[in-house]
């Protein structure tokens, strides 16, 4: 008898990476859409795991991974729904709704909280207690991992607009979030970076003072982290967090707002061990939502 196979979704603003895999998590077809309407992506979508089930064999589960705001109560009558992005079209729309004709078991949870559990499984964050997994890209979010389980409240935590120090002096710039303004997704993320120098940082010939104010901000990011949840290791991903020096910058920026008042042998001096990239790269994401479809799999919950 065949294994039916995983399938996966990881639903990011900007793309859909779309993959079938084993049972053992390797994947073995994979297709990227770009995140338009639902009705524009979601046939994609949909046409992708029928025609790779064809191909493979059945599947028997999907995780989903996606940006937010979702609904992840498995209770609610709206699980698996976009609630209140402002992303053109998407609030609203019901993954387990379109996805409905493949009848297998869904799982659906937020894109950050995906690649949480991909690195906690098999990437940066292994042997890790409990894990803060932070994307800084078209939006800014975070993930939290408690020995492999998603940490949560009535909804998945929301990082990205929280409000960092903003010096109006320094950085006039007023940020770009359509709810508030200068949070960190509105000073910090992809778009508002763009926004606010006319490029992104890879285009830039000269990033030493845009990389010195984004590790401002998120160091502001990473100190509340550790003072609120006490992770084992932050991760810090995503397409901005790739600039040359980010990283740095981030870690002694956090050093020095600490000021020594956490001490841990976690916290190692510099915090290179302690504040990290990705180990998956840009596979973290899609390597959570196999996960959370194995999960589907072994305990049919919503859109069984």
């Amino acid at each position: 008898m065949t294994t039916p196979l995983i399938g996966a979704i990881e639903a990011g603003g900007t793309k859909f990476v779309i993959a079938v895999a084993g049972a053992d998590g390797t994947i073995l077809e994979q297709a990227r859409l770009d995140t338009e309407s639902p009705a524009i992506t979601m046939p994609g979508v949909l046409a992708f795991f029928r025609e790779a089930a064809a191909r493979h064999g059945p599947i028997g589960g999907l995780g989903i991974g996606s940006f937010g705001p979702v609904d992840i109560d498995r209770a609610s009558p709206t699980y698996g729904s976009i609630t209140s992005t402002p992303k053109p079209h998407w609030s609203g729309a019901s993954y387990l709704e379109w996805l409905a004709p493949l009848q297998v078991p869904m799982l659906v949870d937020t894109d950050v909280n995906a690649a949480a559990l991909g690195e906690w499984q098999a990437g940066a964050g292994q042997g890790t207690g409990t894990l803060a997994y932070t994307t800084v890209g078209t939006g800014v979010g975070t993930g939290l991992v408690r020995r492999g389980e998603p940490v949560g409240g009535f909804t998945h935590f929301e990082s990205g607009h929280i409000r960092p120090r903003h010096d109006h002096a320094r950085d006039p710039f007023a940020g770009t979030c359509p709810y508030h303004g200068d949070c960190l997704e509105g000073l910090a993320s992809g778009p508002a970076i763009k926004a606010r120098y006319g490029q992104s940082l890879d285009q830039m010939a000269d990033t030493a003072d845009a990389v010195e104010l984004l590790g401002d901000y998120l160091s502001d990011l990473a100190l509340s982290l550790i003072l609120l949840h006490a992770p084992d290791r932050l991760i810090f991903g995503g397409g901005v967090m790739k600039a040359p020096g980010l990283l740095d910058s981030l870690r002694l920026q956090t050093e020095r707002k600490l000021a020594g008042y956490v001490v841990h042998p976690r916290l190692d001096p510099g915090l290179m061990r302690y504040i990290v990239g990705p180990g998956l790269g840009d596979l973290a994401g899609i390597t959570g939502a196999i996960a959370l479809g194995r999960q589907a799999m072994a305990a049919p919950r919503a859109g069984a």
